[in-house]
């Protein structure tokens, strides 16, 4: 039975690896297809799209140069017309409107002006535009210069261009004055506008005169394609596209949105260009790729019924192992739950070792703390005697003054006691803005005993303005006791013990603990717990790791190195608390 059963599975896997072996070679089939496909129809599609927009460049071109040659015999026809010519000799212009009038339906031109040898308009096929003043347009003295005909590109005030062609017209070899045609380019840019490219010309400076876009005229291409284009597809497009001015005709192949196309157009130095989207193309493209992609899905479909008939036999196995694991989630579950118990109680372990390390740090200071004591009270008993004495001598002012040097000593025994309990007591849960500054002098009061018995020099730099953080008050002074502590060990064998404690505020709050000590030997385990170089009944070596522990909570970060002059330097960083956040709170 056991020897079925291990046949079945190595038969199923085996048919597993075959089926796996299937697919890939089916999914490598497809993609393979789907890639030819994509790109033959695409370079296909491309080739018909470029060849259709080349059509349109040539036919757009053939119009402009068709119109502008048309255009340009017209000056010259006008200038020989004997009514014109006696209108400008005799002054009498009131039939010359109507008469130009006549010629405007006939020719196509947008409109035609007649101006006398001062550059005033006589005649216009626009009647708003008679008495104008053109003496100085480059039209009128250009004709008045040249024996031909003069063409002009010039800005309209309301945007876009005016294409003029001007001469002047001649009496008995004399100029008396210049006819213009205004040739009428702004059709194309209408009829333009209604196909699916963006097109525009450029003249031989490269300035775009004629454009679809009305934002890109009177700029050069680079200038014009950078400029915000309205809301349509092909404007769209072309805000998609990275490099406007080196696009390859192949420009979709390589992911681009558009294609531009340009041609000259034999007319001086005039240049056109179109900018073709490729939705068509890849529609198409989208389209046969999608029937592919429908067969092999139908194909692949097929595959996996067969395939799924097979795994129905092998679920049955899989149900039973799955309740194997069942009783194995289970059982993880009950080790998980076991291990949080635990964890739990190393947490309130640790609170207990650290509440003991400060208690003990408590023991050692009170020696020293009861020596502070009985000075005062020794001190007390003196001044009590003197009182006493003065006031039996009838001094009663000079024992007032034995009195409040009692009263003095009494409230600094209060201080040292105050100081003590708080520092017996177990930080709270809850945070609250914590000075900085008044925490280092409370420590440094409570140190104060040992500091005077060991004779150590305290150098201490703490800002004017108050150094803010969020913290426990209580377990900020444990941590700053701590390394005091550790420095105040640190300096035994030093001659002349030295303890830098400074105070500074930036981006952080960063207290700054250096003795003048031999260093840390080993920087990489002094932060774990239990880890001591002092000797046998001086210290357990959990000072640094609860103090490492306390500054972590708050956010913050304890850190130790050996200084380049020799000893050891300790930094405590804590967020610093900003004023608006003090505000707040």
């Amino acid at each position: 039975m056991a020897l079925t059963e291990e046949g079945g599975r190595a038969g199923s896997r085996a048919l597993s690896w075959r089926a796996r072996v299937a697919l890939l070679i089916f999914a490598a089939i497809a993609c393979g297809v789907v890639l030819v496909t994509n790109r033959m129809l695409t370079d296909r599609f491309t080739q018909n799209t470029r060849s259709r927009a080349e059509l349109r460049l040539a036919l757009y071109g053939g119009n402009l140069v068709s119109e502008l040659q048309r255009n340009s015999i017209v000056p010259q026809l006008l200038s020989r017309d004997p009514a014109l010519i006696g209108a400008l000799n005799s002054q009498d212009y009131t039939q010359s409107t109507q008469r130009l009038i006549s010629f405007v339906d006939e020719i196509g031109a947008a409109s035609l002006m007649l101006l006398d040898r001062e550059g005033r308009t006589v005649a216009a096929t626009d009647r708003n535009r008679l008495g104008e003043q053109h003496n100085t347009a480059p039209y009128f003295v250009d004709a008045l210069r040249s024996n031909g005909t003069v063409f002009s590109v010039l800005p309209r005030e309301a945007g876009g261009y005016r294409f003029t062609y001007s001469r002047k017209v001649e009496s008995q070899g004399n100029a008396v004055g210049v006819v213009i045609v205004e040739v009428d380019l702004q059709k194309f840019e209408r009829a333009w506008a209604g196909i699916s490219d963006a097109v525009h010309v450029t003249d031989s400076t490269g300035n775009i005169i004629l454009a679809t876009e009305p934002r890109w005229r009177g700029k050069q291409e680079a200038e014009a394609l950078a400029a915000e284009p309205p809301a349509s597809a092909i404007q769209r497009a072309i805000q998609a596209t990275a490099d406007w001015t080196t696009l390859p005709a192949d420009a979709y192949l390589r992911g681009e949105a558009v294609m531009r196309m340009s041609q000259r157009i034999p007319f001086r130095g005039w240049q056109i260009t179109s900018f073709t989207t490729y939705a068509s193309v890849r529609e198409r493209v989208n389209g046969v790729i999608a029937s592919e992609i429908m067969a092999f899905a139908i194909l692949l479909a097929l595959a996996f019924y067969a395939l799924s008939r097979k795994n129905a036999l092998r679920s049955a196995v899989f149900q039973r192992e799955s309740a194997d694991l069942r009783v194995l989630n289970e059982r993880l579950q009950r080790e998980i739950a076991e291990r949080e118990r635990v964890q739990e109680n190393l947490a309130v372990a640790e609170q207990t070792l650290a509440q003991s390390s400060k208690l003990a740090a408590l023991g050692e200071m009170s020696a020293a703390v009861s020596h502070e004591l009985n000075q005062p009270l020794a001190a007390m008993k003196t001044y009590l005697a003197g009182a006493g004495l003065l006031l039996r001598r009838n001094r009663p002012d000079e024992a007032l003054s034995s009195f409040q040097r009692i009263d003095d000593l009494i409230e600094r025994m209060g201080a040292i006691t105050r100081q003590l309990k708080s520092y017996a007591r177990k930080g709270g849960a809850d945070l609250a803005p914590v000075n900085m500054g008044a925490a280092v002098h409370s420590a440094l009061s409570m140190m104060e005993p040992q500091l005077k018995s060991r004779q150590v020099r305290i150098n201490l730099a703490v800002p004017e303005r108050a150094v803010m953080v969020m913290g426990d008050r209580v377990r900020i002074e444990q941590v700053i006791i701590n390394l005091m502590r550790n420095a105040i060990d640190a300096t035994q064998t030093v001659e002349m013990p030295q303890i830098d404690v400074f105070l500074s505020a930036g981006e952080t709050a960063t207290l700054t603990v250096r003795d003048n000590g031999h260093g840390i030997e080993d920087l990489t385990s002094l932060f774990e717990p239990f880890y001591t170089t002092k000797q046998p009944g001086d210290g357990v070596g959990l000072g640094l790791a609860i103090s490492s522990g306390i500054v972590n909570d708050l956010g913050g970060r304890l850190t130790a190195r050996n200084a380049s002059a020799g000893g050891a330097v300790f930094e405590m960083q804590l967020p610093i608390l900003s004023e608006d956040i003090e505000a707040a709170e």
